[in-house]
């Protein structure tokens, strides 16, 4: 299990854009990221098989086109209970909050897609402690 894409951006309902690393802040989220604040969905989680399935299907799609800060290969995100600690690299712990969510209107992302499957697909937590993440870092379960 390993971070395959890091990604932020400065609005919310955009595609983010790539990085190689991200900042971590405790009870923030990612730094810089419109998404960061004190509530519960600080970091978003999408694996990299289900970014891959919408490519099958022929959606034109990347990491970071469906607002996803980290994309991961090997874990099946939709399946963790809630209350589960991540550990993201050598220093950040994460506790998954969210599972899915209610999109009330199709966002800027399902227009340029053709798709967003953040709402069936995603997971959300919030940063129990903070740190530097870099794609490639292994993440960890319990």
């Amino acid at each position: 299990m390993k971070i395959v894409s890091l990604a932020t951006s400065l609005k919310k309902g955009t595609r983010k854009t790539r990085v190689d690393e991200l900042r971590l802040v405790e009870d923030h989220g990612v730094e810089g990221d419109a998404h960061a604040g004190p509530w519960h969905r600080q970091v978003s989680f999408l694996a990299a098989e289900q970014i891959a399935g919408c490519v099958e299907r022929g959606l034109s799609v990347d990491f970071g086109d469906f607002a996803e800060n980290v994309a991961s290969e090997g874990v099946d995100w939709k399946t963790l209970p809630l209350g589960t600690q991540v550990n993201l690299g050598d220093e950040v712990l994460i506790e998954i909050t969210q599972i899915g969510k209610e999109c009330h209107k199709k966002c800027a992302i399902y227009y340029q897609a053709g798709d967003c499957i953040m709402p069936r697909e995603g997971v959300f937590g919030r940063v129990l402690k903070g740190g530097t993440v870099r794609v490639g870092d292994a993440i960890r379960i319990g």
